[in-house]
């Protein structure tokens, strides 16, 4: 017998990967291409101003927004654009994708 209820979904998770220190720094945020999947990520600050950033993907035709990990992200009214900009174009593409 299963353990869950008839036709309920099974989650599947994925991790996305941080981009490195060795590679490329959070000083520029943007869109780019990682892994065949286009992703945004937006330079931020966390409360004791280290650089951190969120990072805005599609998945299944969702919109994937993940923060720092275990951190609080601080944004200036400029990254909160960039933000914005991000999860308009990521919503587009979503909707596209469904």
């Amino acid at each position: 017998m299963s353990a869950r209820p008839a036709g309920s979904e099974e989650l599947t998770r994925r991790a996305i990967t941080p981009p490195s220190r060795t590679t490329q720094p959070y000083l520029d945020s943007g869109r780019r291409h990682e892994g065949g999947k286009v992703v945004w990520r937006v330079q931020c600050g966390d409360l004791i101003n280290r650089e951190r950033c969120v990072t805005v993907h599609v998945e299944d035709g969702e919109v994937i927004l993940v923060g720092p990990p275990g951190e609080t992200a601080r944004l200036s009214l400029g990254q909160l654009g960039q933000l914005q900009n991000a999860l308009n174009e990521a919503a587009e593409l979503a909707r596209r994708r469904r």
